[in-house]
């Protein structure tokens, strides 16, 4: 049976990963705003399923893994600011929601999935976060207790989750004192961010 304290920490913890804002956070805002809660949703549940894989890692003590993960840290760091100047220079170009098609959004819906996993797993550095997590919790040793290890991660998928479906949900319920002005704005001031986080991750590796 799996402890049900256990799981209430997963929860917990998966909340605070995905709490601090930053680009992600960024995205998630500025797509809930500009987009609706489903976009602001897509891209929350893609950074939740990016830091599930990562949980995954290091709860199944993929050692191998996780060691090839964290030597690459410079070039995933490289993708990672690119895809982030790339996501920024974007947003300039971004049409207002009135004016797409449903096909047009049902492709939008799964870039902003895609993208936000892609974006999240350019920083392996969570595996670090994530060993040290299961071992606080006393699963660093998971080979007799896989079930543990996969409730554990299911549980912080689940807080992680939690949290952006709130943040959508919230973000979303100002959207409608919108105007069109507005949202150009916003398109063009999280595009300036993001290539900023772009750019500073590309000169963390000149540090």
């Amino acid at each position: 049976m799996v402890n049900s304290l256990l799981l209430l920490k997963g929860l917990l913890i998966g909340l605070s990963i995905a709490m601090p804002v930053g680009p992600i956070g960024l995205l998630c805002i500025k797509r809930a705003l500009t987009r609706g809660m489903a976009a602001g949703l897509a891209t929350g549940l893609g950074a939740a399923t990016a830091d599930g894989l990562y949980g995954a890692v290091a709860g199944f003590g993929l050692a191998a893994v996780s060691s090839l993960l964290v030597a690459q840290q410079a070039p995933l760091r490289l993708v990672g600011g690119l895809v982030l100047i790339w996501l920024g220079a974007a947003s300039f170009r971004e049409r207002p929601a009135a004016e797409a098609t449903a096909e047009d959004r049902r492709r939008s819906l799964l870039a902003d999935y895609t993208t936000t996993v892609l974006l999240t797993l350019t920083n392996p550095a969570t595996i670090i976060s994530f060993a040290a997590v299961f071992a606080s919790v006393g699963l660093s040793e998971t080979a007799a207790s896989y079930g543990a290890a996969a409730s554990f991660v299911a549980a912080v998928f689940l807080g992680s989750a939690l949290w952006w479906i709130v943040l959508s949900a919230g973000v979303s319920l100002a959207r409608r004192r919108l105007r069109p002005g507005m949202v150009r704005w916003i398109n063009r001031g999280s595009g300036l961010v993001l290539i900023g986080f772009g750019v500073s991750a590309w000169a963390s590796l000149l540090l």
